[in-house]
């Protein structure tokens, strides 16, 4: 029997968070011809994770990865998608985030709330096993979709080897193959000419 007041509550989650197929995120797609949508690069890395999850440094539990994967970006309905390399606009990203995972969490029945809300805090804190793993894949597809679109989101916003490095060391604490294979493509993105170099 559903409880009438319950159902609705879990409803109007569900239909705030359509909101996220708006969220417009600095990525292109693979063919170049738009950028992604958040709710696009969630499924993404979602199913990256399930493919890639043998490559986790320690074993993970795959539902939780999965669930702080479709989790995690719920924040940008209200805070935005925010660029990985824009200093400014990173000053106030935590604070919007939590600000919108109040809200947002905050629509769900009484029981499920706290545990979307400690889903999205686990991810952001990498502390387990599981939310390591999880930022790993999360940091790797963009890597994958900037090199693979010709590096186009880099060369219009000049950015170094150090900026991606810094940005790509969640991979190296969740999976140290992964952070191999992503030294590879940062390496092939310097020699293609996509990336500076820091000795330039």
């Amino acid at each position: 029997m559903i409880d009438p007041t319950r159902f609705n509550q879990q409803m109007d989650f569900l239909l705030e968070i359509d909101k996220l197929k708006q969220i417009q995120r600095r990525n292109l797609l693979l063919d170049g011809s738009r950028t992604e949508s958040t709710a696009e690069h969630s499924w993404h890395i979602a199913l990256l994770a399930c493919v890639l999850r043998e490559y986790s440094d320690d074993p993970v539990n795959l539902e939780q990865v999965l669930l702080m994967l479709l989790v995690h970006d719920i924040v940008e309905i209200d805070a935005g998608d925010t660029y990985a390399y824009d200093e400014t606009a990173n000053l106030d990203k935590e604070e919007r985030e939590h600000q919108a995972a109040d809200r947002l969490f905050g629509l769900l029945p009484a029981d499920q709330s706290p545990l979307f809300h400690k889903l999205w805090l686990e991810f952001e804190a990498m502390q387990t096993a599981e939310s390591r793993f999880a930022n790993a894949v999360d940091r790797l597809m963009p890597l994958w979709h900037n090199y693979y679109c010709g590096g186009t989101i880099w060369l219009e916003n000049r950015i170094r080897k150090s900026q991606i490095l810094k940005r790509m060391q969640p991979i190296q604490n969740g999976s140290r193959a992964l952070w191999q294979a992503a030294m590879q493509i940062v390496d092939r993105a310097i020699q293609d000419g996509y990336v500076l170099d820091d000795s330039e």
